[in-house]
C-alpha cells in the first residue's frame, strides 16, 4: 500500500497538541482500566446476539454422552466414598477450562441401610422370602432398596392396601369398615402424594409399617423406587442455618429433630412383589378406581414379616461452583444449579442435568475464548445430597441468605434434564414470557425443522407452566426460603427406571435418549436463558404473568370458600401489584427503545434492575408458615396436606384444611388471606420501589 494521504492542516494542528492528545489517551486508559463497562456496554449490545448463536451452534451431542458416561460408572450415593469421584471430576472439568472454581463442604445428617428382610406368608401355609435388591446388582455397590430416616422397627401383621395412601383413601376404606391399625400397609406411589406424607398417615392411622411400591411395565417391574422420608428439606441438625464445620447442631433427640422423622419403618418395594402380595389378600372388594390388577383390600391373610435397621449419621458433603465474573456488574448473580448425587447410577437423575451443565460451562469456556464476558456473574452450580431432602443446596442457600437475598436475580434449575420426550418447564411467572421466547430459539430434538416452542405449541395448543410449590428439587430452597425468582426444565415425565438401579447410561441410549438431542436441547434452553439474565441491560422480567396467576388464584380461592370468608384483601393487593407490574413494564421498555449508554441512564436501568429482582422477595414472609416457619413464601409452597389439592397460598390450604377436619376456623382462614394480600403488596411496593 502507498503511503496515506495527509491533510496538512490536521498536521500542523496536531505538533502543539501532542501533550494533550497523550494526556486525554492517559485518561481514557486508566476509566476503561477502572470502570470496563463504559468502554463495552456498546459493544457488548450489538454483539450478544453473535454470542448466543455462538453458544447454540458450538453443541455436540457426542460430548454431552461422554460426560453422562464418566458420570455413571459407579454408583454414587452423597456421602458414600465412591461420590468423591463424581466430585473431582466435576471439579476437574471446570478447572480445566480455566473458571474459577470453588467448593464449600457442610457437616450433614444423612441416613444409611443396615440391614432389611421380607417375608410375606400365606394362608395356605406357605411362605416366600421377599428379594430386596434388583437381580444381579447386589455386588456393583449399589445400595439396598430403603427409605433415608426411617426408623429401625418390624413388624409381622396382616396385609393392608391402602391405594395412594391419601386421606380420601383411609376414609374409603373405613366406609368399607376396614381398619388398618396393627397391620402392615401396602401403598402405591403417585397422587401427588410425598413418601413422607405417605408414611404419616399410615402413622396417624394406626398401621405398624409401610410398604411402598411404583407400577413399572413388565420390563422393570422388580426395580426399587428408593427416597427419602424426612419432613421439609435441609440438614435436620442446622435447621435455619448452614452446616459448616463448628456451627451449632441440634441433639438427635431434640424435639425440633424428632418431629420430621416418621415413628414407623418402611421401605420400598418391587412392583413384583407387591403383585404377588396384593393377589392374595381377602376381606373387602377394592373400590372400583382403586382397581389396578387389585381385587381385594384385606386385611390379610396374608401376614408379612417385615425388618428393616438403619442409622443416621452425620457425613461430609461438598458443593462444586464455577465463576464467570460479571464485567459490569459482578455483585449480581445467575446461578445455574443441578445435584450430582444419585441412590444409583443417576444417569437420568440427576446426571442427565449434570452433564448438560458441564457442556454449558464448556461453552461458556469457548465463548469467553473468543471475546464474551457477562454483565452479571454467571455461576454454575454442583449440589450434593439432594437425594437426602436438597441438603447441599439449603445448606448453602441458608448460609448466603443475605447475599443471595440483595444480589440473586434468578436460579435456574435442572435436574432430571432428559427423562424422555416432550418438553416441559415450571418457573416463578415473571420469567414465563423469557422462557417461551427462548424455546423459540432452540431446535425441536423429536420434530425436524421445528423449534421448541412450536412442537410445544402443536402438541398441547394451551402452554402448561408449572410453578414451584414442590419440595421436589433444588430449587425449593431459593424459591420458599430465599425468595428467588427460579425456573425448573426438563424432557419427559414418570421414567420407569426412578430411583432404581436400573436408572443406568444403558437405559439412557436405549430408551431415554439415544441421540442425545434432548440433552443438546435442554443446555440450550437452560444456557441461553442464562445469557439473556447475565446480559440483557434490562432483565428479562415481566410480571404481567404474575398479576394473571394471582387472578386465576382468587377466583379458585372464591369458588371453594363460597363467599364464608371476605377476599376484598386480595382483590385489592392484586390490583395495586398490577398497576405496578404494568408500570414497570412501561418503564422497561422506554428504556430499551432509548438505547442510551449514559451515565445517568445506566443508573435508571440499574435501579430497575435492583426492583425487578428484588419484588419476588415481597412475598416472603418473616414468619413463615404455620407450624413451618423455615416456608417463607406465601404464594408458592408446599400444603401441610396435599388432600387439599391447593397448591398455591400454602398458609391459606393449612388453614382451610384445619378448618375442614375441625369443622370451624374461618377467622384462621380471613387472618391468612390478610397475611398474603400483605405480602402481595409488598412484591408491589418493591416493584415500584416507594417507601413514601
Amino acid at each position: 500500500m502507498g503511503q496515506p494521504f495527509r491533510n496538512p492542516t490536521t498536521l500542523f494542528i496536531s505538533k502543539p497538541c501532542t501533550f494533550l492528545f497523550i494526556l486525554i489517551i492517559c485518561i481514557l486508559g486508566f476509566y476503561t482500566l477502572h470502570y470496563p463497562h463504559a468502554a463495552v456496554t456498546s459493544s457488548n449490545s450489538q454483539t450478544s446476539p453473535r454470542f448466543r448463536r455462538n453458544f447454540l451452534s458450538s453443541s455436540t451431542n457426542a460430548t454431552v454422552a461422554a460426560y453422562l458416561r464418566a458420570l455413571t460408572q459407579h454408583p454414587h450415593l452423597a456421602g458414600t466414598k465412591p461420590s468423591l469421584d463424581t466430585i473431582h471430576y466435576v471439579q476437574a472439568h471446570f478447572t480445566k477450562l480455566g473458571l474459577q472454581t470453588h467448593t464449600a463442604h457442610y457437616n450433614a445428617l444423612l441416613s444409611y441401610p443396615l440391614h432389611s428382610s421380607l417375608s410375606a406368608h400365606f394362608s395356605n401355609g406357605s411362605h416366600v422370602d421377599v428379594p430386596l435388591a434388583e437381580p444381579g446388582l447386589s455386588n456393583h455397590g449399589v445400595v439396598p432398596p430403603y427409605h433415608a430416616y426411617s426408623p429401625s422397627g418390624s413388624a409381622h401383621a396382616k396385609v393392608v392396601f391402602v391405594n395412594y395412601g391419601r386421606g380420601e383413601d383411609y376414609r374409603a376404606l373405613e366406609e368399607l369398615g376396614v381398619n388398618v391399625s396393627g397391620c402392615v400397609v401396602i401403598a402405591r406411589r403417585g397422587g401427588d402424594m410425598p413418601r413422607a406424607e405417605v408414611i404419616k398417615k399410615a402413622e396417624k392411622n394406626g398401621a405398624l409399617s409401610v410398604l411402598l411400591y411404583a407400577e413399572q411395565d413388565s420390563r422393570y417391574n422388580r426395580g426399587f423406587e428408593r427416597g427419602f422420608v424426612m419432613d421439609g428439606v435441609g440438614d435436620p441438625l442446622s435447621p435455619g442455618w448452614g452446616g459448616v464445620d463448628g456451627a451449632e447442631r441440634l441433639d438427635m433427640e431434640d424435639p425440633e429433630v424428632l418431629k420430621r422423622f416418621p415413628k414407623i419403618p418402611s421401605m420400598p418395594l418391587s412392583a413384583e412383589a407387591a403383585e404377588t402380595i396384593l393377589g392374595t389378600l381377602g376381606g373387602a372388594e377394592a373400590p372400583a378406581e382403586w382397581r389396578s390388577g387389585v381385587e381385594r383390600v384385606g386385611p390379610g391373610p396374608t401376614v408379612a414379616n417385615f425388618t428393616y435397621r438403619g442409622e443416621k449419621k452425620v457425613m461430609k458433603i461438598q458443593n462444586v461452583f464455577a465463576v464467570i465474573k460479571g464485567l459490569e456488574e459482578p455483585d449480581r448473580y445467575v446461578l445455574l444449579g443441578n445435584h450430582r448425587d444419585a441412590w444409583t447410577y443417576g444417569a437420568v437423575d440427576p446426571n442427565s442435568g449434570t452433564a448438560a451443565l458441564l457442556d454449558i460451562a464448556r461453552r461458556y469456556a469457548l465463548l469467553i475464548d473468543s471475546g464474551w464476558n457477562p454483565k452479571r456473574t454467571i455461576i454454575l452450580c454442583s449440589w450434593d445430597a439432594e437425594e437426602f431432602g436438597m441438603v447441599g443446596s439449603t445448606e448453602w442457600v441458608e448460609q448466603n441468605l443475605v447475599n443471595l437475598g440483595s444480589k440473586a436475580v434468578a436460579y435456574l434449575n435442572v435436574d432430571c434434564a432428559v427423562q424422555g420426550p416432550g418438553f416441559f418447564f415450571g418457573a416463578t411467572p415473571q420469567l414465563d414470557n423469557l422462557i417461551l421466547d427462548v424455546t423459540k430459539k432452540v431446535k425441536d430434538p423429536d420434530v425436524e425443522a421445528a423449534t421448541v416452542y412450536e412442537n410445544l405449541l402443536t402438541t398441547n395448543r394451551i402452554i402448561d407452566i408449572q410453578r414451584l410449590s414442590g419440595v421436589d428439587s433444588d430449587f425449593a430452597p431459593f424459591v420458599q426460603h430465599a425468595g428467588i425468582p427460579s425456573i425448573d426444565i426438563y424432557y419427559g415425565r414418570d421414567f420407569p427406571v426412578y430411583h432404581t438401579a436400573f436408572d443406568s447410561y444403558d437405559w439412557m441410549t436405549n430408551f431415554g435418549d439415544p441421540l442425545f438431542h434432548r440433552h443438546v436441547a435442554v443446555a440450550g434452553i437452560w444456557g441461553l436463558i442464562a445469557l439473556h439474565l447475565a446480559d440483557d441491560s434490562i432483565l428479562p422480567f415481566n410480571f404481567l404473568p404474575y398479576v394473571d396467576e394471582l387472578k386465576h388464584y382468587k377466583d379458585v380461592l372464591s369458588r371453594l370458600l363460597d363467599g364464608s370468608v371476605s377476599l376484598d384483601p386480595l382483590t385489592t393487593a392484586i390490583e395495586e401489584f398490577a398497576y405496578a407490574a404494568k408500570e414497570a413494564e412501561d418503564e422497561a421498555q422506554k428504556l430499551i427503545e432509548k438505547e442510551s449508554t449514559s451515565e445517568f441512564e445506566l443508573l435508571k436501568k440499574r435501579a430497575l434492575n435492583d426492583r425487578l429482582m428484588l419484588a419476588e422477595r415481597g412475598f416472603l414472609d418473616s414468619d413463615g408458615l404455620e407450624g413451618r416457619k423455615w416456608f417463607k413464601h406465601l404464594v408458592y409452597g408446599p400444603p401441610s396436606d396435599h388432600g387439599i389439592k391447593l397448591f398455591f397460598f400454602p398458609g391459606v390450604a393449612d388453614a382451610m384444611n384445619q378448618a375442614k377436619s375441625a369443622g370451624q376456623g374461618q377467622v384462621k382462614i380471613q387472618h391468612e388471606i390478610w397475611r398474603v394480600a400483605r405480602a402481595i403488596q409488598r412484591a408491589a411496593r418493591s416493584l415500584r420501589g416507594e417507601i413514601y
